[in-house]
């Protein structure tokens, strides 16, 4: 999957699964590193919002297939529920969702125990499909 540049320069990869569920979740991971620092110790809010973000599209995108879609954000809220520490970020998503028009998809970002998010966001989005030819 490429990514955008933001997305290079947090650092962010994807995996399937999480080795200890059975599921074939998409998660994304951003490790934790200087560019995603914001007090000392502790991650940017705005890089926990993009891994968010992130999250949410490549999740919409893995739904939509092969469909040519292009998604815009019509609003993003993102709920920041404690700080992310020193430690490899990881985010999920679900398209909660999926009209001909408009998706809303609500992602969930976690550290080291996925049942104690440490942010959450709910993104609509606008679909621009494209027609085949």
């Amino acid at each position: 999957m490429n990514l955008p540049p933001y997305a290079e320069l947090l650092g962010i990869s994807t995996m399937r699964g999480d080795g200890i569920n059975d599921g074939d979740d998409l998660i994304w991971v951003m490790p934790f590193r200087e560019e995603v620092i914001g007090r000392p110790g502790f991650l940017h809010g705005g890089a926990i919002a993009g891994l968010l973000e992130f999250a949410a599209l490549g999740t919409l995108y893995d739904a939509l297939g092969d469909e040519d879609v292009t998604a815009k954000p019509i609003n993003v809220t993102v709920d920041f529920m404690r700080g992310g520490a020193d430690h490899e970020t990881y985010a999920t998503a679900a398209v909660t969702r999926l009209g001909k028009r408009v998706a809303n998809v609500e992602s969930h970002a976690w550290q080291q125990d996925r049942s104690k998010p440490i942010a959450a966001a709910r993104i609509n989005l606008l679909l621009k499909r494209n027609p085949k030819g």
